[in-house]
């Protein structure tokens, strides 16, 4: 499965991309606002075949033509939230160095598009430390509302830090 933006492609995840999926999942670079990383990659390889063809999580690559060469810039996922009530949490990463080229937005558009058009979805989530303002400015510039804060939710860096809580319903995204 493959969904097409027009600066990148988000393919579904499969065994073959295990390889990048492990390096992307286990760099702290990444993950700096996370809470918890994981560092073996045998325990990422185990979890996403696990999880890989299920209807409740779809996990997808994110590639990008750069110097006239498809390449993986990044991981793009969403996965049900709330089941019952059609809510669907959406979560991305990029590489560093390819930050700040727009391919974040894209794939959190395509994916919440999917969410609304595919998996009739009724509302979709995200989640982020309130340190992690690219996350930050990148919900809010995709129409995604602030709902609320968790206070003291994360424990990062040992310290408490708040984690903010987004969404967007499927008629804000029709707007």
């Amino acid at each position: 499965m493959k969904l097409d933006g027009k600066k990148i492609i988000l393919s579904r995840v499969t065994s073959d991309d295990l390889d990048f999926i492990c390096e992307l999942e286990c760099n702290k670079d990444i993950w700096f606002f996370e809470e918890y990383i994981e560092f073996d990659m045998n325990v990422v390889r185990k979890e996403y075949l696990q999880k890989m063809d299920t209807k409740f999580s779809y996990d997808f690559i994110v590639k990008a033509i750069i110097e006239g060469a498809v390449k993986p810039v990044g991981l793009a996922q969403i996965w049900s939230y709330v089941e019952h009530r059609k809510s669907w949490e959406l979560g991305f990463a990029t590489l560093p160095i390819y930050q700040g080229n727009g391919f974040a937005y894209e794939a959190i558009t395509l994916l919440i598009k999917f969410a609304f058009e595919e998996l009739e979805a009724r509302k979709v989530v995200g989640m982020c430390n309130c340190n992690n303002l690219q996350s930050v400015k990148l919900m809010e510039k995709r129409g995604m509302r602030r709902e609320g804060t968790f206070r003291e939710e994360l424990f990062w860096n040992n310290q408490w830090h708040d984690q903010h809580f987004y969404s967007i319903l499927e008629s804000e995204f029709h707007q």
